[in-house]
């Protein structure tokens, strides 16, 4: 079992999303560190990208705010070093395909690996197209996380068997944001994941709320929350990170309850 596994293995997990240099570097490790501390067990590290089309405006506006604030790839990477001198849980990047394509996709997994980046998700990779990356994840030891959507239909048992480190199971149609209600029947999905994969699979998209957390929690491994995060960094800056460890624990306490 891989380290992202592993971070499935004491229960429901909680992970969170955070956009790297939003609104600085700086605050994104401290954002990390009271992620972990409220009860975070992944944490998702968005690299900033011009294009990031799965993004609502929450998650849009933190991408565009960081490669303002100067954030490259390579200063991506420093933070990740920096915050493995403590963080101990699995780590993640979601960024976009064209980033690695421009950095090198050896260089790219080379660093990953030298840093401690655990797996890689990448929304605007087809599943059909994944063998453009998997040698090379595969080679540096970095799960290429696979994501299912309510339109993947009878590709979600194919999807599921190849799965590895964990599925991220989209909730709703359209882009990353803060709902209030999800009506995918999820339940159908997640049965069919498990019918074929012993992967572990956490439910993101539209999930803000402590009962929306709890109830994904009962359907499935995880929850991925991400908009409502990056708000509280949009509405407080430098301030945020111990509203952020609140916040999680808040989040991590109602699937404890009801997952």
């Amino acid at each position: 079992m891989s380290k992202i596994g592993n971070a499935f293995c004491k229960g429901k997990a909680f992970i969170a999303f955070l956009t790297c240099g939003d609104p600085d570097l700086e605050t994104t490790a401290a954002a990390v560190r009271a992620a972990v501390r409220g009860g975070a067990d992944l944490i998702e590290l968005g690299i900033p990208f011009s294009d990031p089309t799965a993004e609502g405006p929450v998650i849009q506006g933190a991408n565009l705010r960081a490669l303002q604030g100067g954030v490259t790839t390579d200063k991506v990477f420093a933070l990740v070093r920096e915050l493995r001198k403590d963080v101990t849980v699995p780590l993640v990047f979601m960024t976009y395909a064209n980033v690695i394509f421009s950095y090198g996709a050896e260089r790219f997994l080379a660093n990953c690996a030298e840093s401690g980046i655990d797996g890689l998700i990448l929304p605007d990779l087809p599943f059909e197209e994944k063998e453009e990356f998997l040698p090379v994840c595969r080679k540096y030891g970095v799960d290429l996380i696979s994501m299912i959507a309510p339109t993947s239909a009878d590709r979600i048992a194919m999807i599921a068997r190849e799965a590895e480190g964990f599925l991220y199971l989209v909730s709703s149609l359209g882009v990353t944001g803060e709902r209030s209600e999800i009506r995918t029947d999820l339940a159908a999905i997640v049965r069919t994941v498990r019918e074929n994969t012993k992967t572990p699979c956490a439910i993101g998209f539209g999930i803000s709320t402590p009962a929306q957390a709890g109830a994904m929690a009962a359907l499935a491994d995880g929850a991925i929350v991400g908009s409502a995060i990056v708000r509280i960094l949009e509405q407080y800056g430098k301030e945020a990170p111990e509203r952020i460890g609140r916040y999680v624990r808040t989040m991590k306490e109602a699937m404890e309850e009801l997952g």
